[in-house]
């Protein structure tokens, strides 16, 4: 498999995540952990199902991956550039390589992740884009409260 294929094909598993998301009424937000192409832990947002602040989908992924002293050989794909918390928990656990679906909808932390020497591709998926913009437009006070809007 080249390089191009398997980001695409770890990226979709990511895409997944929030498809099912959204058919729960959720936030249209999916993450993946992977090595290669060795599938670690899948999250999506479920801030809305579980009525819980915190479980933004990288949160949810990382949760899901369980204590591991192995992130600095692991890439995480999320379908949306992240949040200041995420791109936080990023720094922490020291993941070297973030692959995002979009910044068009939500710019997010990928400048500080940069400075900070992780890599970060950004896909520019516009299904992705669009698929932020339905719910943006649907639900206006969720994504507000998402993305710690008043």
């Amino acid at each position: 498999m080249t390089r191009r294929s398997e980001v695409r094909s770890c990226y979709g598993v990511a895409l997944a995540e929030a498809l099912a998301g959204l058919d729960e009424g959720g936030i249209p937000i999916g993450a993946a952990l992977f090595r290669g192409e060795e599938l670690i832990a899948t999250g999506r947002n479920r801030r809305v199902q579980d009525d819980d602040p915190i479980l933004h989908a990288e949160m949810t992924c990382f949760r899901n991956a369980g204590r591991r002293t192995d992130y600095a050989d692991l890439t995480l794909y999320s379908t949306l550039a992240p949040c200041p918390m995420y791109t936080g928990a990023i720094l922490l656990f020291q993941v070297p390589r973030v692959v995002v679906g979009e910044s068009r909808t939500f710019a997010g932390e990928l400048d500080l992740l940069r400075r900070r020497s992780v890599d970060v591709i950004v896909l520019d998926d516009a299904g992705s884009a669009q698929l932020m913009r339905t719910m943006m437009s649907a639900h206006p006070e969720l994504w507000s409260e998402d993305i710690g809007g008043r």
